[in-house]
């Protein structure tokens, strides 16, 4: 053993043969280590040795010509590659959920895209007014455009929505009563609840109601000297069915006026246009809820609104102003890349009909069923014929309908009819050994890039919903490597 470990080659050496090496970089004249850090290198290749010793030991090695650099070299590479990716990088969705909250959300148009490249590689006049030279604010490149689709007096942009109902119920209430109905104190993705936000915020929580109905007289017999405001706020992705009710905004708002309180509504994903046109189940757009008179609304920028992430905070301007001068806007304030994307992508917004079709969120939601299943049959069709392990009779695929979602605690009760391309393992295939749905669900997470899919029906199901066509090249190889590595092929 001890003629074996002195036989592995030395890290110098390994360092020079990977700076010398370009012919596996797909045709690439660049050495595959260029562009990385000599540290981050030399580390992933002692990581490497570490490891043949542990094989060493453990008696997977025999010969000495085993442990030479040549024999070595093609683990050492595949090792120090897939150590050197980043930890954050780009995935394929298929799964079908079009906001998935644990893949980045809403992906940006092309246009929100470029702004933001723009931002980020050149100064820019963040806080700066062009017309006077003197500093400006921040919030004024996309405040008349919140305006003008929402119809609000004034807005504001923190960093997500729950920083936006953080510093309105910081900025209005804070040690003083909030009303809300018991039915909508609920919890979203990430422990996020309403009442432990409003308790950070200094506001005092007043229950009201009872789980499933509230009424106005509950509100009503309430509200005392120590009330500040009350609050509606959307259950996300929670509902509640069958004897049910909740106080409509424009009653609720009656009443406030009675008493000269304000009204704050949370729209949770929120929205700046109709989509039960679309298919869609009705949700309160931003501009209701403002016609409807909440004296400040909150929404998300990055869910069903497609673009980046934002709490957006819309509403009377001597409440937005208020608001504005909270220290916490300060510490929850958007950064120039945010604000790049948002301007860019509420531009979008101006043509509704524009924005269907440029903002990808509002274009995947919407997309018809019948360019669904023809994506579905050509990506189908460029398996068939490119994947070896379907060629040799090891995996089977088929079209199959199914149902995305939006996601992202947006219309929870709405299946969006789709097109699945199934793939299943078909028993008795003479090299089907060990082959299994759960298998290459999981070995297509260390893929490059790792294409993230659902299993339903003991088949692993692609949904073309949110997948473009022009993933379907990444797609192929990202199955040929987690077919290579499920099934053991060399």
């Amino acid at each position: 053993m001890s003629k074996l470990f002195r036989h592995l080659p030395a890290v110098d050496q390994c360092l020079g043969a990977l700076a010398a090496d370009s012919s596996r970089q797909a045709g690439s004249p660049r050495p595959v280590t260029e562009g990385l850090p000599r540290p981050l290198v030399k580390d992933l290749v002692n990581g490497f040795l570490d490891l043949v010793r542990e094989e060493i030991r453990a008696g997977a090695f025999a010969e000495e010509a085993e442990l030479t650099l040549a024999a070595l070299y093609p683990r050492m590479l595949a090792f120090v590659r897939r150590g050197a990716r980043p930890r954050f990088r780009r995935v394929l969705n298929a799964t079908g959920v079009v906001v998935h909250t644990n893949m980045g959300r809403s992906l940006l148009a092309p246009e929100a895209v470029a702004a933001v490249s723009e931002a980020a590689a050149h100064y820019s006049n963040l806080e700066f007014d062009l017309a006077t030279g003197e500093r400006g604010s921040r919030y004024t490149h996309v405040e008349a455009l919140l305006c003008r689709l929402t119809g609000a007096e004034a807005a504001l942009v923190v960093n997500n929505n729950a920083a936006a109902v953080l510093i309105v119920l910081d900025t209005l209430c804070k040690g003083r009563e909030v009303i809300v109905s018991r039915g909508q104190l609920v919890e979203i993705g990430g422990s996020f609840r309403i009442p432990e936000v409003m308790a950070k915020s200094g506001a005092v929580l007043r229950e009201v109601g009872a789980t499933n109905r509230t009424h106005l007289r509950d509100y009503e017999a309430a509200i005392g000297s120590e009330t500040a405001a009350l609050m509606k706020v959307h259950t996300s992705n929670f509902r509640q069915v069958g004897f049910v009710k909740e106080v409509p905004l424009g009653e609720l708002k009656a009443l406030a006026a009675t008493f000269g309180l304000p009204v704050i509504e949370d729209l949770g994903s929120g929205s700046l246009l109709r989509l039960d046109v679309d298919g869609l189940p009705g949700e309160p757009t931003a501009a209701e809820s403002v016609a409807a008179g909440a004296d400040v609304v909150t929404f998300s920028g990055d869910k069903v609104l497609g673009g980046p992430q934002a709490g957006i905070i819309v509403g009377r301007r001597e409440i937005i102003e208020c608001i504005k001068k909270n220290p916490l806007n300060r510490a929850l304030r958007i950064d120039k890349m945010t604000l790049a994307a948002l301007e860019a992508t509420l531009r979008l917004y101006l043509d509704p009909e524009l924005a269907k079709g440029r903002v990808p969120t509002l274009a995947m939601m919407t997309r018809p069923l019948s360019s669904l299943r023809a994506q579905a049959a050509r990506l189908a069709g460029v398996l068939k014929k490119r994947l070896p392990a379907c060629l040799d009779g090891r995996l089977g695929v088929s079209v199959r309908q199914g149902a995305s979602r939006v996601g992202g605690g947006a219309f929870p009760e709405a299946d969006l009819p789709t097109a699945l391309v199934a793939l299943t393992p078909l028993a008795g295939a003479g090299k089907n050994s060990g082959l299994s749905v759960d298998a290459l669900r999981q070995a297509l997470l260390s893929t490059d890039p790792p294409l993230v899919a659902r299993v339903e029906d003991g088949a692993l199901c692609l949904d073309p919903r949110t997948l473009d066509a022009s993933e379907h090249a990444l797609v192929l190889g990202a199955l040929n490597q987690a077919l290579g590595q499920a099934l053991g092929d060399d």
